[in-house]
């Protein structure tokens, strides 16, 4: 057996410093600290945090007052902004600046007198954040179907926004509907889809081709993650989306040659070193890391944590 191993895979900069922002925070506070929602959607993180002592709510209300509050990844709304300082927290924004991007846009579109039409999905928690930034001025659509059933005049101001972790052929057919219905749609300057699930998403297709196995290591409840598998399905490769080596089945490799291993952007490293581990020492499998795009991003730790390190220096 042959492993392909994909890079870039696993950890984007949003996630890095998401995570750096809580290990710093427990650092200086230690772990009795809330975060509002999962940190970044994956089971092997949050698990790591609550061991240590980090508690993860789903609304402002279980946080004590005056306790340290971290905003994840995926971004908030301006009613969790107001409700975390009716309730004096003291809080630490670790949204992606990516995330942070859109939302931007959301209000300026907004402002401008704009209906705002949001690609994404409905429920997640980065959607939540964005519509909340202008609820009378957003419409969430996830198909062009969905698309096809708007309703808005055509003489009518719109632009659209997109999730940052949708597939990019998903929001690509969902952008072209909406550019044949409204053709003066208007669209943010830069595309919103992040850099790390295009270069992961271009990386299976590319070298999906070559396997008979896909593994995608991240949780369910990662849109990314998700996104990986469904490429690996859409080109007709077996593709499974797991958190770690102990949910591999022997049954999917009993004819495999070659196995695609990738990780979504908030699935960490260890867990796609285990699943290598596995397929060695079974098969005997040997390891082929190919790169298909070289990736050299970073963003700093917010400015209220860059504050308090001084501080506490």
């Amino acid at each position: 057996m042959k492993i392909l191993l994909a890079n870039p895979r696993g950890f984007c900069a949003g996630v890095n410093m998401a995570i750096e922002c809580l290990d710093e925070t427990i650092r200086m506070f230690g772990p009795k600290v809330f975060v509002y929602h999962e940190i970044v959607h994956n089971k092997y993180v949050v698990e790591r945090f609550t061991q240590q002592g980090v508690t993860f709510v789903n609304t402002i209300d279980e946080v004590p007052e005056g306790s340290i509050l971290l905003f994840s990844a995926h971004g908030v709304s301006p009613e969790v902004r107001t409700q975390s300082k009716a309730r004096r927290l003291q809080t630490i924004d670790a949204t992606c600046p990516l995330v942070t991007k859109v939302h931007l846009e959301a209000i300026k579109y907004a402002r401008d007198g704009y209906h705002i039409i949001l690609i994404g999905h409905e429920g997640h928690d980065e959607v939540i954040g964005t519509m909340g930034e202008a609820p009378a001025s957003i419409t969430l659509v996830e198909t062009p179907e969905e698309v096809a059933q708007l309703k808005l005049p055509a003489e009518a101001k719109i632009a659209y926004l997109t999730q940052t972790t949708l597939s990019v052929d998903e929001a690509g057919r969902a952008i072209t509907a909406l550019k044949q219905k409204y053709p003066g749609i208007e669209s943010p300057p830069k595309e919103d889809i992040c850099y790390a699930t295009t270069n992961r998403q271009d990386a299976v297709k590319q070298l999906a081709q070559q396997a008979d196995v896909v593994i995608v290591l991240g949780s369910q409840n990662s849109s990314n993650s998700r996104r990986l598998r469904e490429i690996g399905e859409s080109i007709e490769k077996p593709a499974f989306l797991i958190d770690g080596a102990n949910e591999l089945q022997p049954a999917w490799f009993e004819s495999a040659e070659t196995v695609l291993i990738t990780a979504g952007a908030s699935a960490p490293e260890q867990v796609v070193q285990d699943c290598i581990e596995w397929l060695q020492s079974r098969y005997g499998a040997t390891l082929d890391e190919i790169t298909t795009r070289e990736e050299h991003v970073s963003f700093p730790l917010p400015k209220e944590l860059r504050v308090l390190q001084s501080a506490h220096a």
